[in-house]
């Protein structure tokens, strides 16, 4: 029979290896810790949003049956985290029971209450909670719980007793009531093998408790604070077992999940604590300790303060030691520190004074080599600033000479134009002269009241003005594009001509700026002008306060 419970272990072990055989190292654990405990203040944030919600939904509750329910829920939430709104809760739901009529309820919220005041050391009162509970009152799961309360009372009353005579009764009682949770409870439930695995833990057998634990383990979804539970019996066993490290291992695991679980009912980490600091790492186990006290300083229970207060102590004289040796090899090392930085300044001193001499003994040549460098470098210096300016006047020539060819070029082209529209005003006098001549009025008047000569020599002043202007601006297009976002650019579709945009800051590159005169060449309203120059000027790249004194500068000559 014992070779048969062998295999089962064995093989429940195997299949659990195999299912965590990715988890992480006892290292990235104690990393993972850490990070949770600098993460602490957003996960006990995230767990008071839920609180809220939950209690703002019970404060909202007019039904009387949903508001007991709700304070159940409150109870729950509240039973690992703050110990006095946990029996507030309850005791709102036992009292709403009552009221209701409902005694197998209040009864069973008796029981958990019970259970609380146990679990924070208040046996007295746990016992007359108890007491005038029936328990063939209470429904099969209900009576589960009530008996869980009572074994919980008189274990924790029997662990706690210094009277060996009491403690034996105590535990006996506490055993009868084990024996119920196994008739009542289902064998495959949680209440059922936590109580079985603790039984075998008690009579020794490890290894078949540690076979139940491996099945609460698989029932256990990880991360919550069920499997912190499942976690810490399991280190149990493993350190019963002489197995330190993976008893270190799964208390690791276990305090990590209380803590992101903002778990203030703190047992974990606290035995971490006790382990690491028997090790020698007193740093790491006085930052575990502190935030445990912390967190149990919130959950507001006397018991948990009296298990931590000796445990803290302990490591808090062991890390105070710890600090002064380290400061003592911090005083040695800079004792030792500075008797080298004395030699190694003595050696300097000897080294600076013989260089010094070697130094005298070349500064003659170094001078004279000096003085010579200098009169070359302002010979060359003189020879390039002289080069220059040969290049600057050189080019300053040409572009006089290229300015001088463009001002002859374009009043040619001036006169040109003027003489042209003589010839034009002289022709039209003609044509309207013998018109009136033939008394051609009826042709005549149609001649004047059309519009199409003024837009024909419209359109031949623009282009001429076009041409001129490229011709003297040839890369205004595109630098003016330049100065303006990429989506907002603009390219004429006929090659060497303006649009009506360009055409206006052609006129503005010339020096005319008055948007009235510009209306008024290119036979626009000042309004719509205006409205031109604005939205050209909100299409900037840079600056647009600035855009039109760079669309002056394009083209310019710099010497």
């Amino acid at each position: 029979m014992q070779t048969m419970r062998n295999i089962i272990t064995t093989v429940l072990l195997t299949v659990f290896t195999g299912l965590h055989a990715q988890q992480p190292t006892l290292t990235e654990l104690y990393q993972q810790i850490d990070e949770a405990i600098e993460q602490s203040p957003k996960f006990v944030a995230d767990y008071e949003a839920q609180i809220s919600r939950a209690r703002t939904v019970y404060l909202q509750e007019r039904n009387a049956e949903r508001r007991m329910e709700q304070a159940k829920e409150l109870y729950e939430l509240y039973r690992a985290y703050n110990n006095d709104s946990a029996l507030a809760y309850i005791q709102q739901h036992i009292a709403l029971a009552d009221s209701l009529g409902h005694t197998e309820k209040a009864d069973h919220g008796r029981a958990l209450l019970a259970f609380q005041c146990s679990t924070v050391g208040l046996y007295t009162e746990a016992l007359r909670i108890l007491q005038p509970i029936s328990s063939h009152r209470l429904s099969k799961e209900d009576k589960c719980d009530y008996y869980i309360a009572c074994m919980h009372v008189y274990g924790e009353l029997g662990y706690y007793t210094r009277i060996s005579s009491m403690r034996d009764r105590f535990f006996q009682q506490s055993e009868l009531y084990r024996d119920s949770i196994f008739q009542v409870a289902d064998p495959n439930s949680e209440d059922y093998l936590l109580r079985k695995e603790t039984q075998l833990y008690a009579a020794k057998q490890y290894e078949e408790a540690l076979a139940v634990n491996s099945r609460r383990l698989k029932m256990a979804q990880p991360g919550t604070h069920e499997y912190a539970i499942v976690s810490y019996y399991r280190h149990l066993i493993y350190i019963a077992q002489g197995n330190t490290e993976q008893g270190k291992y799964w208390l690791a695991q276990s305090a990590l999940c209380d803590i992101r679980n903002a778990v203030m009912d703190q047992a974990s980490l606290i035995s971490l604590a006790e382990l690491i600091n028997a090790e020698g790492n007193y740093e790491q186990s006085y930052r575990y300790i502190r935030f445990t006290w912390d967190c149990n300083s919130s959950f507001n229970t006397r018991m948990r303060s009296w298990q931590i207060n000796p445990i803290l102590t302990v490591i808090e004289k062991n890390y105070d030691n710890e600090l002064k040796r380290k400061s003592r090899i911090l005083k040695t090392t800079m004792t030792g520190i500075s008797i080298l930085a004395l030699l190694l300044a003595a050696a300097l001193f000897y080294s600076w004074r013989e260089r010094k001499q070697l130094r005298r003994a070349r500064a003659a040549q170094e001078e004279s080599n000096r003085e010579l460098k200098r009169l070359n470098s302002q010979l060359a210096s003189q020879a390039e600033t002289l080069s220059e300016l040969n290049s600057q006047q050189a080019a300053l020539n040409g572009q006089l000479a290229e300015a001088n060819q463009v001002k002859e070029e374009y009043i040619g082209r001036f006169m040109s134009l003027c003489s042209q529209y003589v010839n034009k005003l002289d022709d039209y006098r003609k044509m309207v002269n013998r018109k009136m001549k033939n008394r051609d009025l009826d042709e005549l008047f149609q001649i004047t009241k059309s519009t199409e000569l003024k837009e024909k020599e419209l359109e031949e002043l623009y282009e001429n003005f076009d041409s001129v202007f490229l011709h003297l601006f040839p890369t205004f297009i595109d630098d003016f594009n330049a100065l303006l976002q990429p989506e907002l650019q603009i390219h004429p579709k006929e090659e060497h001509r303006l649009t009506t945009d360009i055409r206006i800051f052609a006129l503005i590159r010339l020096g005319i700026e008055d948007s009235s005169k510009i209306a008024e060449f290119l036979h626009k309203s000042v309004n719509t002008i205006y409205n031109y120059r604005a939205r050209i000027k909100n299409g900037a790249a840079g600056d647009r306060e600035h855009f039109e004194q760079a669309v002056k500068t394009i083209g310019r000559y710099t010497v």
